[in-house]
């Protein structure tokens, strides 16, 4: 009895090889991809189960949002490309200096 398997992929030709490493491949792809649609649903699910309770909560909500619009805009949209950077930054510098009542 053998205790190593035997590796068929030796025994195929290239074409046949190259077939079996794109459906391997395609497989993992749609899990992988299967497995971030989820932790995304799970993520907006807990962004949307209660209202922030601070102002960094909003943001992270709000960078959240801006970074899903972002992802489906058109290469040649710059100017919204740029006015989304530019709310980014002031999210960075509102935070970053907090003004005292």
């Amino acid at each position: 009895m053998v205790d190593q398997p035997t590796n068929l992929d030796t025994h195929r030709g290239m074409a046949a090889q190259k077939a079996t490493d794109l459906r391997r491949l395609r497989s993992e792809v749609e899990a992988d991809q299967e497995a971030l649609r989820t932790r995304q649903a799970e993520l907006e699910d807990l962004l949307a189960a209660a209202p922030a309770t601070d102002w960094q909560e909003a943001v992270e909500k709000a960078r959240y949002l801006l970074g899903l619009l972002a992802q489906n805009l058109d290469a040649s949209d710059v100017r919204r490309r740029k006015l989304i950077d530019c709310v980014m930054a002031d999210f960075d510098h509102l935070l970053d200096n907090p003004t005292h009542d």
